[in-house]
């Protein structure tokens, strides 16, 4: 079922074709020349998004991956191969103490900029096009799999390093991959939202 979207994207494994979603950097905060975190604002844009809950985040991520891929790869109202844009990205809630995640997840790719005005409809009911502002974020990038105890603890070293964490959402956040689910060293990011 899954074979046509993986050959894709492993043929289509060549990092220049893959378009990353542009943003404006803001600010780098350094310490002893590591990078802490970046400050970037993301403009409006469109994003294929799709909602899932599943027991497990990592069971989540991979399902909303693979039906966003059968999107990308022709299952959509253009028929053809989209694109991939980097990073496909999964926004994760949590209680309000920020001690545990909640179950449902949402996974959402950008379109690319030549589709951002008219967007092709996806064939999958459950894949929903939508509008997201624009958009400030603090950034950390973080490597190797992301699951529940990862992306907690994620959460809470960014929280300690940023000046005023009380600026950002308090329960929204986004993981931002840039390498397949499936890799061991995956490289990802942790994204908090500053508050409209």
């Amino acid at each position: 079922d899954m074979a046509e979207p993986i050959q894709q994207l492993t043929r289509n494994n060549n990092p220049q074709e893959r378009q990353t979603i542009p943003f404006t950097l803001i600010q780098r905060k350094e310490k002893l020349g590591d990078l802490l975190y970046e400050k970037r604002q993301y403009g409006k844009a469109k994003w294929a998004c799709i909602k899932i809950k599943e027991k497990q985040y990592e069971q989540s991520i991979c399902l909303g991956f693979m039906k966003l891929m059968r999107y990308i790869c022709e299952q959509n109202s253009s028929g053809l191969y989209l694109g991939i844009t980097i990073p496909i990205v999964t926004i994760v809630h949590t209680n309000e103490s920020q001690s545990e995640m909640t179950q449902s997840v949402t996974v959402a790719y950008y379109l690319p900029e030549m589709l951002q005005d008219e967007p092709p409809h996806p064939f999958d009911s459950d894949i929903i096009i939508e509008e997201w502002p624009s958009t400030i974020v603090y950034s950390r990038s973080f490597r190797g799999i992301t699951n529940e105890d990862s992306i907690m603890r994620e959460i809470n070293l960014l929280a300690e390093i940023l000046e005023s964490p009380e600026l950002c959402l308090q329960d929204t956040f986004i993981i931002a991959g840039y390498t397949n689910p499936a890799a061991a060293n995956r490289h990802n990011e942790i994204w908090f939202l500053q508050r409209p």
